[in-house]
């Protein structure tokens, strides 16, 4: 990846791998009320695993963590 080029979020990512990459993103998943990110199932659930199991669409979610991604 090139310097200073954005990483794009993908379903499959981890919560840990997404928080890796920028720690701000947390507050994205505290707004969906996605309180996981500090337990230790983040760092193996996938956003696909976590969207679904807040009852969220997965696509919306990934939408918001790239929007705001450094």
């Amino acid at each position: 990846m090139k310097k200073g080029a954005k990483k794009t979020i993908t379903k499959d990512m981890t919560i840990a791998d997404v928080l890796a990459i920028d720690e701000k993103l947390a507050d994205v998943f505290m707004g969906f009320g996605m309180h996981c990110i500090s337990c230790p199932v983040s760092q193996m659930e996938t956003i696909e695993e976590a969207a679904m199991v807040h009852g969220l669409e997965t696509d919306f979610v990934l939408k918001k963590l790239n929007e705001n991604v450094k």
